[in-house]
């Protein structure tokens, strides 16, 4: 039976070094609301957030962290959702900030989630894709990941890839390795673009929307506010005898089970990307010339 690399992570964190690393399930010790605190319930493990014509909801993480990966499980709005969006996502700060998206786009009852993730480096995005889902994200809670390395960056439903971006900077490309990023989530209306490209709006007669959270994991390295971008990505690499466990060889590319599984979510769910573009991209981004997937 094939195994994801990435369930591999107990293995290493019991043979190398986890200096710096922060692993946790409960929010409280992760993570702080970062605006209306009154649109969060708490429900022993669950948190709920919602959103409603007044206001939606977000929270953040409390540290700042350099490779890794990032999980947690969340069961979307259910029922009519059209309008609003729940993202997941990491970023870091200013106007050259990378980030790595994911964006839950609500749709009317009996239509399906779509998925859109999005890479920002040095502050250019524009890098979007959209997929269904081979599951109803709002029947059950779904893993919702992210692993981040100096070689790729991989999105993850329930540890499946639905998304790869490599380092491609010996073709000249930029590729986000130097800016420690937080961990956020927010539900929010959108109903200006997230449904049928905003012809469906947000019915408020449905509201308040929930979205529901739980085994929140984050294991990555944690980064110290008070030191200097340089510094935190030497700290964050595996040198000499300080080998972490996202520098693992293993780890610098998808194995073959994960490059098929990736394969198969593209041709099965894949509903628009941006290299296919070509009325808004004439010219092929660089990275769809390069990119094997």
């Amino acid at each position: 039976m094939a195994v994801s690399a990435f369930k591999m992570l107990g293995f290493f964190i019991g043979f190398f070094l986890m200096e710096g690393l922060v692993s946790s399930a409960k929010f409280d010790e992760l993570f702080q609301p970062s605006w209306a605190q009154d649109h969060f319930a708490y429900e022993g493990e669950l948190l709920r957030l919602k959103l409603d014509s007044y206001s939606g909801a977000g929270f953040q993480s409390k540290s700042k962290y350099m490779f890794g990966k990032v999980t947690v499980q969340i069961k979307l709005v259910e029922g009519d959702s059209a309008g609003t969006v729940t993202a997941f996502y990491m970023s870091s700060e200013g106007t050259n900030h990378n980030e790595f998206d994911f964006e839950f786009l609500g749709n009317t009852t009996g239509e399906p989630y779509l998925v859109q993730t999005n890479v920002y480096v040095n502050g250019v995005g524009n890098r979007e894709q959209r997929l269904s889902l081979w599951f109803d994200p709002t029947k059950d809670f779904h893993s919702y990941s992210i692993f981040w390395n100096q070689r790729q960056v991989v999105f993850l439903v329930d540890d499946t890839p639905i998304r790869l971006h490599t380092n491609m900077e010996n073709k000249g490309i930029p590729f986000p390795r130097d800016q420690a990023m937080g961990v956020y989530s927010s539900i929010w209306n959108a109903d200006d673009w997230a449904t049928q490209g905003g012809r469906v709006k947000t019915d408020w007669s449905h509201a308040p929307f929930v979205a529901s959270y739980k085994g929140f994991e984050i294991n990555a390295c944690e980064c110290p506010a008070s030191i200097a971008a340089d510094d935190n990505a030497k700290k964050c690499s595996s040198s000499g005898e300080k080998r972490y466990w996202w520098d693992e060889p293993t780890l610098s590319e998808l194995n073959v089970h994960q490059s098929h599984e990736l394969k198969w979510v593209k041709a099965n769910h894949m509903i628009y990307d941006y290299c296919s573009d070509t009325a808004r991209f004439p010219a092929t981004p660089l990275e769809c010339v390069h990119h094997r997937h």
